[in-house]
């Protein structure tokens, strides 16, 4: 494990996030030629331990180590701070992806909103909140800096496996400064279709797969347009699904015997993977009513949960708090994005997404977060974190 010998002014949020920012932790699952995780966790883990927090390093995978940090009293009740230290790849960025230079107002790289300021931010603004109580905090707060968020969350999962718990946490994602206690979730289907190979002139014997493979998009199509336009949530809208990937065919002059159709639905809370396979099968099945010569088999090929706080939950009303003493607006909103709250909220820990920076920049050819909002989610943190560690149990 290679250890950057970075230096960060204590409690200053702006420039963690270009220390961190300027370190490669591409997810090496997406990015081949990627290091992963294992520089950027030593470097955070000995800055906050030059800090003063207790740390711990243990991999969620091999060479892949989650960062646990803590402020506060061990036995006590404990918030958690979250975010993941991985990041995508860089093709097609339009400027250095590992420079953070700041222009405008703004720190530009790879990660700075996706979600480095966030994890900046929410760990500025732990040190700060226990250096004001000055010995005097109740309890504690965990930071939890996690592994491969971008793929199949290993670092959240091996988190919880680990028995690291909190009462509720709040993962700094990017969300404009808004908060954001529920979001939607995703079921990954593979839908492949039997036909019968066969000369193109042969129509007598021919069973054309990728024909019928038309006829369940446009069933799916009527699901989308219709039926799932009367399932919403009131902080997230409608669910949905639309058609991804489709393979088949050998010829042109030859009928195909296989069609694979991959689809993603988008799922609110309340919808189980279960439910939409059940879904997905009941689409073919009002094909196969009309068309008793369709094979076709559903596969399920992934999913993660959808996640959903009560608005009224003590984390969102703590937030809330937070920003009207800041002068600041208090927007509740849902998340687009799926992120590890889920999983969280899944092993009972009521969890938000709050911080720096906006969604819609994550992944792209340009991605950058505006200083000011750094400085804003900084100063929100340390009044929840303030707010949390007085508390009397």
């Amino acid at each position: 494990m290679r250890e950057s010998n970075i230096h960060v002014p204590r409690g200053d949020a702006v420039a963690l996030t270009r220390a961190l920012t300027r370190i490669d932790s591409r997810n090496p699952t997406l990015a081949p030629d990627a290091m992963g995780e294992a520089e950027i966790a030593a470097a955070l883990a000995r800055i906050l331990s030059d800090w003063g927090f207790s740390t711990e390093l243990t991999d969620s995978a091999p060479g892949r180590p989650n960062l646990v940090a803590r402020l506060g009293p061990r036995e006590s009740r404990a918030m958690m701070f979250m975010g993941h230290l991985d990041t995508v790849g860089v093709e097609g960025m339009t400027h250095d992806p590992f420079a953070a230079d700041m222009k405008d107002g703004r720190i530009y790289g790879r990660g700075s909103a996706d979600m480095k300021s966030g994890i900046a931010s929410m760990c500025v603004a732990a040190l700060r909140a226990f250096e004001s109580l000055r010995g005097r905090a109740k309890r504690q707060i965990i930071i939890a800096a996690v592994t491969d968020e971008e793929y199949e969350s290993l670092g959240t999962r091996a988190l919880i496996d680990s028995g690291v718990s909190a009462e509720c946490a709040i993962i700094t994602e990017p969300t404009r400064l808004a908060i954001c206690p529920a979001h939607r979730g995703f079921v990954w289907a593979e839908i492949e279709f039997t036909g019968r190979a066969a000369h193109g002139s042969r129509y007598d014997i021919g069973v054309d797969a990728i024909r019928h493979a038309g006829l369940v998009l446009a069933e799916l199509d009527e699901l989308e347009t219709v039926t799932l336009h009367g399932r919403t949530h009131p902080l997230l809208g409608r669910a949905s699904v639309h058609a991804s990937t489709i393979s088949g065919g050998v010829g042109i002059s030859t009928y195909p015997d296989r069609c694979v159709l991959a689809i993603e639905r988008r799922t609110i809370p309340g919808e189980t993977a279960d439910a939409i396979l059940a879904e997905i099968e009941a689409v073919c099945g009002r094909v196969a009513a009309r068309r008793p010569e369709l094979s076709v088999s559903v596969r399920l090929i992934g999913a993660q949960l959808p996640s959903d706080v009560a608005r009224d939950a003590p984390v969102v009303k703590a937030v809330e708090r937070a920003l009207r003493a800041e002068d600041l607006p208090a927007p509740v909103e849902g998340l687009s994005a799926w992120t590890d709250a889920a999983l969280l909220n899944d092993a009972g820990i009521a969890t938000i997404c709050f911080g720096p920076g906006d969604i819609a920049l994550a992944h792209s050819a340009e991605e950058f977060v505006p200083v000011d909002e750094i400085i804003r989610a900084t100063d929100v943190l340390t009044r929840v974190a303030s707010d949390w560690m007085t508390e009397k149990d």
